[in-house]
């Protein structure tokens, strides 16, 4: 059985890695430069990615509209990881930003799973 496919895009390597680390039931790509983002993503053709709000050189809302406006990538769901916000600021319950689920970090594991699964399973 094929593992789902998730870009995470985030300039912090730390946090890439340590997503990779702890999303064993995924195929991960990471990508630390969000100018490359688009190309990798369409090279990778992920199933989901996952993307930082605040980045140097390309934020992820402007990245969000690059991926809307590929015709190869716009039905890949996005789902926000974000600092610019708290857990508690978010609360539970599913928040949008842009109409894109967003996090806050630090994220809980099993909410990121629980996150990924819901937005996996409205586009399959």
């Amino acid at each position: 059985m094929r593992k789902p496919k998730i870009l995470v895009v985030d300039d912090e390597s730390g946090f890439t890695l340590m997503l990779k680390q702890v999303l064993t039931r995924y195929e991960i790509r990471e990508v630390n430069d969000a100018p490359r983002a688009l190309e990798i993503a369409r090279e990778f053709q992920p199933d989901l990615i996952l993307l930082d709000v605040i980045m140097p050189r390309l934020d992820g809302g402007d990245l969000a509209v690059q991926l809307k406006d590929d015709p190869i990538l716009r039905r890949v769901p996005v789902v926000f990881l974000t600092a610019i916000v708290s857990p508690k600021e978010i609360g539970h319950g599913s928040q949008l930003l842009g109409g894109y689920p967003i996090l806050a970090k630090p994220v809980k594991v099993e909410d990121l799973i629980s996150c990924i699964e819901q937005s996996l399973a409205v586009v399959s």
